[in-house]
């Protein structure tokens, strides 16, 4: 089997919208149900997808707001990006896309490695954001969007698995070494 893959990755978003929750989940496969505001948290974990192992370092970071300076931190060395908002808040729908915008001035490309994430699907009554509207945000970024509830486990898995395969799309899925170089 070929060496794992070390991919780190950056969990943003707003604040409370479940991206925690989604992480926690996804490493210890349970839902922390008290709110306690992350500082910043980074996670380890081994996962395989199609055959290739990596070893993910999840940077679980403090919540956004508009008026949040971007830090460099989550843009060096930050392989992909899960973007999360809640499909309860049209506030955090609105962050997370403010968010994008600093994120590619601060990595300087048009387009990173990015799955954007409409997290507490479970809250039906509260629902203010349509699937669709993810869909069509995700769409004009060149993202993959997925619809998440952590509390009941839906997708906190294939979240991180999308975004691995994101960037491996985004790397050619070939390792660093193997790439040829062209003249044109």
């Amino acid at each position: 089997m070929p060496q794992p893959k070390c991919r780190k990755i950056a969990v943003l978003g707003y604040r409370s919208v479940g991206k925690s929750s989604l992480t926690i989940q996804f490493v210890e496969g349970q839902f922390v149900d008290s709110y306690d505001p992350t500082i910043e948290n980074t996670f380890n974990k081994m996962v395989t997808v199609n055959g290739q192992e990596f070893n993910l370092q999840l940077v679980d970071t403090a919540g956004q707001d508009e008026y949040s300076i971007f830090p460099q931190s989550h843009s060096v060395d930050i392989h992909g990006y899960v973007l999360v908002y809640s499909v309860t808040s049209m506030k955090s729908f609105e962050v997370v896309q403010v968010l994008h915008d600093k994120l590619l001035d601060m990595v300087g490309k048009i387009q990173v490695p990015t799955v954007l994430v409409g997290n507490k699907k479970d809250l039906h009554l509260e629902r203010v954001i349509k699937p669709e509207e993810g869909k069509k945000l995700a769409d004009s970024w060149g993202a993959a969007f997925m619809e998440s509830s952590a509390k009941e486990n839906e997708t906190a898995v294939e979240v991180f698995k999308r975004i691995i395969l994101e960037m491996e799309k985004a790397d050619g899925n070939a390792a660093p070494e193997e790439k040829k170089c062209a003249v044109m």
